[in-house]
């Protein structure tokens, strides 16, 4: 997937300029992208603060570092009762 290339503060500050009553299509045509995209940012940002954007962001990472871990050590649980069961 294409990264975007706009930052989360960016995209913060695009939505809030349809919360101040911008219309959605000049947005876009502003800022130049579709309103699927415009809408999408909408549902993933709405309401959020840069702040909050950026623990999202670090709350994420730290949720892929667990998915990571629980991953090796099932591989190893596997890995460890196939080597009990051949000595059985």
């Amino acid at each position: 997937m294409k990264k975007s290339s706009f930052s989360e503060p960016q995209i913060i500050k695009i939505l809030a300029s349809q919360e101040s009553g911008n219309s959605v299509s000049d947005i876009c045509r502003e800022h130049g992208i579709s309103q699927g995209t415009f809408y999408k940012w909408k549902s993933k940002y709405s309401g959020m603060e840069v702040s909050q954007v950026k623990q999202l962001k670090d709350l994420e990472k730290e949720l892929a570092q667990y998915k990571k871990i629980v991953a090796e050590l099932t591989l190893q649980n596997v890995v460890l009762k196939d080597v009990i069961e051949k000595k059985l």
